[in-house]
């Protein structure tokens, strides 16, 4: 895993570090050095580098990174927003760019760039919080350009316009190729669209003493890695079972969303778990079973939306289970939400709600404190912002924050889908998936998911592991049909569900 940042705490690191001998003109030293390492590897043998520096720290590290170019014969022009403003370490940079021979200047509103050129982004870092304005925005807009007429654009710890914390790109902002994050990675840089206007994220370790590091306060979150969801699957022995590997109900489907629940289980079985077991109405059990062959089914009485009738069958259906998934294509009605709490206070194995258990639960998130066993929800925006009682805008402005909020106050484990997935545990550490694409914009991608995840649970697999396991796994498979069938357009979720195998295969499960 790859630790993300705020930039609050990212200031606490190099205060301590500052504190521990470690002074800011070193940082600003070693980062620039980084900076214009990178910056030759991305340039061709005779590329020319220009570098644009705004009045802070990032401006700084942008003229340390002029000088090392400089000092290696490459040819380097530079442009100082704002001298005036220069104070410090920067102001002590400007001097010493000077004293080596090189005189910033202002550059032509088109910056003169060909082929294997490097425009060098220094503007803005981590403490931006509002849109370039003026030459700043100006000077984000020449970057941008140059990036069009063929330079790679280098950004200097963050690409000059983004939100450091949220991932919030304003306007204008930089579209780099690549990005030196110094020290650590930001949380914004994890969360889109901050990964896409980073493009190639590289991380630069620019020395900080560990002390420093374990200084900064505040949850701590993660960047998922392949091997971090690799490791976490169960292993097989060589005498195992289908009763050794678990056996998982799934409380889905209704007349007419039938396809719901046959998703979840085909998912479910595609990724380990021994049975699947589907409770639905009898209107639409056997479309269910048509779908998913190899799954068995329980009829439930009656019809329409799940009643406090059904409490009964369901316990019954649930008693030898080893985890419950329960919510997709149900229906909702006016028993819905006493039904499921009294299934929480029943029920002792791992339990997923999503979908419309989620917006059942909306209503009433005092009834999560009932649960006897561990919870884990599955929503996506809109049924976060109903949970928390937000706008969807809000949740995803705050994608991080909203997640680890609801998790540590309701003492679940949180999956907020979407683009860079979140998940959050109770105790608030979060974790961002960085696999999936845009494609996975189609019905049926939570039904997949909530399956992958149901199995892991019904495997043992703890809340945490399951959550992050599956959601890295769920987003890996997707991005594998694209490779290597469909592209984006015409992805389903069947698609999804059919690569699983691929994904354990590369896994060697």
């Amino acid at each position: 895993m790859k630790r993300l940042v705020t930039a609050a705490q990212m200031r606490t690191m190099e205060s301590v570090a500052a504190d521990a001998g470690l002074s800011p003109a070193i940082l600003m030293e070693t980062a620039g050095r980084m900076l214009a390492e990178a910056a030759v590897r991305h340039a061709s043998s005779t590329g020319r580098f220009t570098v644009l520096c705004g009045p802070g720290s990032n401006g700084g590290d942008g003229l340390v990174a002029a000088r090392v170019l400089a000092g290696l014969g490459r040819t380097v022009q530079v442009e100082v927003l704002d001298p005036a403003a220069y104070k410090g370490e920067p102001a002590r940079n400007l001097a010493a760019l000077v004293a080596a021979g090189i005189q910033p200047s202002l550059l032509p509103d088109v910056l003169p760039v060909q082929g294997g050129d490097v425009v060098i982004d220094a503007v803005f870092g981590t403490g931006l919080s509002r849109a370039p304005e003026g030459m700043y925005a100006d000077a984000v807009r020449r970057i941008n350009a140059a990036r069009t007429a063929g330079a790679r654009v280098v950004s200097a710890d963050l690409p000059s316009g983004l939100d450091a914390d949220t991932g919030r790109a304003f306007e204008p902002c930089v579209r780099a190729d690549v990005t030196v994050a110094f020290g650590f990675a930001k949380a914004g840089q994890g969360l889109e669209p901050g990964a896409t206007v980073c493009g190639a994220l590289e991380v630069a370790d620019i020395g900080l003493p560990r002390q420093a590091v374990h200084a900064a306060e505040g949850h701590v979150t993660w960047l998922l890695e392949e091997e971090d969801a690799r490791g976490r699957l169960p292993v097989r022995g060589a005498e195992i079972h289908k009763g050794d590997a678990g056996h998982l109900l799934v409380v889905a489907g209704s007349r007419g969303r039938s396809g719901a629940a046959a998703m979840v289980a085909r998912a479910a079985l595609r990724s380990g778990v021994g049975l699947v077991t589907v409770a639905t109405r009898g209107d639409a059990l056997d479309a269910v079973l048509t779908h998913a062959v190899e799954a068995m089914g329980v009829p439930l009485a009656g019809e329409g939306a799940l009643q406090q009738l059904d409490l009964n069958a369901l316990l019954e259906a649930a008693d030898d289970k080893d985890a419950v998934v329960i919510g997709p294509g149900l229906l909702r009605g006016e028993e819905t939400v006493k039904l499921l709490g009294d299934l929480l206070e029943e029920l002792t194995c791992p339990v997923l709600l999503d979908a419309d258990a989620l917006n059942a639960v909306a209503g009433a998130p005092e009834l999560l404190a009932r649960a006897r066993g561990p919870l884990l929800l599955t929503p996506h925006p809109g049924e976060m912002a109903r949970l928390a009682g937000m706008s969807v805008e809000s949740v995803q402005a705050a994608r991080i924050g909203v997640a680890r909020t609801f998790s540590m106050q309701r003492q679940v484990t949180l999956v907020l889908k979407g683009a860079r997935t979140v998940v959050s545990a109770e105790d608030g550490t979060a974790y961002v998936n960085p696999t999936g694409n845009p494609g996975m914009a189609t019905a049926g991608m939570g039904d997949a998911l909530a399956g992958i995840i149901g199995a892991l649970l019904a495997q043992g697999v703890n809340p945490l592991g399951a959550a992050t396991t599956g959601v890295y796994a769920h987003g890996l498979a997707a991005d594998l049909v694209v490779e290597q069938r469909t592209g984006r357009l015409g992805l389903v979720a069947s698609d999804v569900i059919d690569a699983l195998p691929e994904v354990w295969r590369r896994w060697k499960r």
